[in-house]
């Protein structure tokens, strides 16, 4: 089951990567990302495109030039996420082939975004837009348009996200942070995956 779930991976070291992933993958997240403001990025992005790109989509996040596209591609990476919308990434990842991300908070950004061609808008931050916002923007989105919610999201408010009209989450520090144990990932991303699970269920 490919879930509408990216783990973002900011300030993982290569060393770690790798075990890291693994444990994602096992837990049922299948959409990996590693910003580039992370140590050496481009060695874990290639690390684990390599390893593991049968079983999980490996990307990067923070991306913030279309010489950083290049970059990711040529490390094997398959989608890009930034945290805002600039129309020079777009245009390289939609040429490069990735999967673009970008993220948005208006209603002009989210339009502007899928007319650029963005698999899916993230919403960031999400504690920004907030419940109520989500629900008015996503009233006048395409049906089809798809929204990810990043930034304050983790399983405490999955389902009153999707309730307002989410279709995904990016999870951060919730899920990984700089010195926490492959074991307590693992243990967070499958309580994560399984209320995901329910929640979406109910909606």
């Amino acid at each position: 089951m490919s879930r509408n779930l990216i783990a973002i991976l900011r300030g993982i070291r290569p060393e770690e990567a790798e075990a890291v992933t693994a444990a994602l993958i096992e837990a049922g997240i299948t959409r990996i990302e590693v910003p580039l403001n992370s140590p050496d990025p481009l060695r874990s992005i290639a690390g684990m495109a390599r390893s593991f790109g049968a079983d999980a989509e490996i990307g990067a996040g923070t991306v913030l030039g279309s010489g950083d596209v290049r970059a990711v591609a040529d490390a094997g990476g398959g989608f890009i996420v930034a945290p805002n919308f600039n129309p020079e990434v777009m245009r390289e990842s939609v040429r490069l082939g990735l999967d673009a991300y970008p993220g948005v908070l208006s209603p002009t950004e989210c339009f502007a975004a899928l007319a650029a061609g963005a698999k899916a808008l993230k919403v960031f931050p999400a504690c920004m837009m907030g419940l109520d916002g989500l629900k008015a923007i996503r009233a006048v989105l395409p049906p089809d348009a798809q929204v990810l919610m990043v930034g304050g999201v983790d399983d405490g408010n999955f389902g009153q996200w999707l309730a307002a009209g989410a279709n995904g989450f990016g999870i951060g520090s919730a899920l990984y942070r700089p010195g926490k144990s492959v074991a307590e990932v693992a243990a967070d991303a499958a309580r994560m995956v399984a209320t995901y699970d329910r929640e979406l269920t109910t909606w």
